[in-house]
């Protein structure tokens, strides 16, 4: 099997090859690991294994590749909705009537749960029926972050692969390619702070790239005391819509407990959290930490946003 950019998990990664050579493929295969770890990239390439039709699987040319890697296999189903904190039991109960059908043009019929552990106990129950006799030709993908949230007899009927860390030397190399033109030490400080996890690493620098003008600005006045750059920046706050400034006062946050974490000894990759835990001493963003809470909790109640502005024009510096 050809894993491509699926890095590191050797022994994961020989044991599927070895099942998919001897066509020994299970029914139900759980992908536990945290955010980042590679889960969907995984099942992406097992499930174009399962349906590809050459030799050496997957071959990524074949129609029922191509099919399975762009998302439009007609004998795949996603099984999710993401407007539900929890995945509603009659959408179970529609994959169990469906999986007794036969496969369109496929080998077989692949049922993915992007999100298994958010099964609540009637979708679980509803699940187990048919993992206790599955249907011949289908398989179930259940990718979770924490596989203890699943029930006990779920996990039995289960092959699980557990994603592990990679290691340091290889998931810097990766961020390398990926981002040529970053500098080494923030490629180091998301290698640190991914545990290991490329998704995790590549979120952590993404998030930099994608830090709006309101962050930047405010970093920049913080970094330096400029009472008058910060107090411009929140008069012109004053007419945002909730939301909005409750996201960002939540990323204000976010940046001074990296900077905090990095006069800790904790490498950050984001170099405005760098720059402010050079300029500002412990007990200051300390104290603003504690302060943006405060001003987020009150966003979220409903507090006038003029008045937080107030509040944090007063405050913060």
């Amino acid at each position: 099997m050809d894993f491509g950019q699926f890095l590191g998990n050797d022994t994961l990664k020989a044991q599927l090859s070895a099942a998919i050579d001897a066509q020994r493929l299970t029914h139900c295969y759980l992908l536990s690991g945290p955010k980042g770890s590679g889960k969907h990239t995984l099942a992406q390439l097992l499930m174009a294994a399962m349906e590809c039709t050459a030799a050496q699987r997957p071959c990524g040319r074949c129609s029922q590749c191509r099919k399975a890697l762009q998302g439009i296999h007609p004998d795949i189903a996603v099984v999710d909705d993401t407007s539900r904190r929890t995945i509603p039991v009659d959408l179970i109960r529609q994959v169990c009537s469906d999986a007794y059908i036969r496969p369109n043009e496929g080998r077989r019929k692949i049922y993915l749960l992007p999100r298994a552990q958010d099964l609540g106990l009637p979708g679980q129950n509803a699940l187990l029926k048919i993992l206790e006799e599955p249907p011949e030709a289908v398989t179930f993908l259940l990718l979770c972050e924490n596989a203890d949230r699943l029930l006990p007899t779920i996990r039995s009927r289960c092959v699980e692969l557990k994603l592990v860390p990679l290691p340091e030397a290889l998931l810097l190399q990766a961020l390398q390619t990926r981002y040529p033109d970053r500098p080494q030490a923030a490629l180091q400080a998301a290698c640190r702070r991914s545990g290991g996890f490329l998704g995790q690493a590549q979120a952590l620098l993404e998030d930099q790239a994608a830090l709006p003008p309101q962050t930047l600005t405010f970093a920049e006045a913080f970094a330096q005391g400029d009472r008058l750059q910060l107090l411009e920046l929140l008069v012109k706050l004053e007419k945002a819509q909730r939301d909005d400034f409750c996201q960002l006062l939540l990323q204000w946050r976010a940046l001074l407990v990296q900077a905090l974490q990095a006069q800790s000894g904790i490498d950050t990759p984001l170099a405005q959290s760098r720059e402010i835990a050079r300029q500002r001493t412990m007990a200051e963003l300390s104290q603003a930490i504690a302060q943006l809470s405060q001003a987020a909790e009150a966003c979220q109640a409903n507090v006038g946003i003029g008045h937080l502005c107030g509040m944090l024009a007063a405050t913060l510096l």
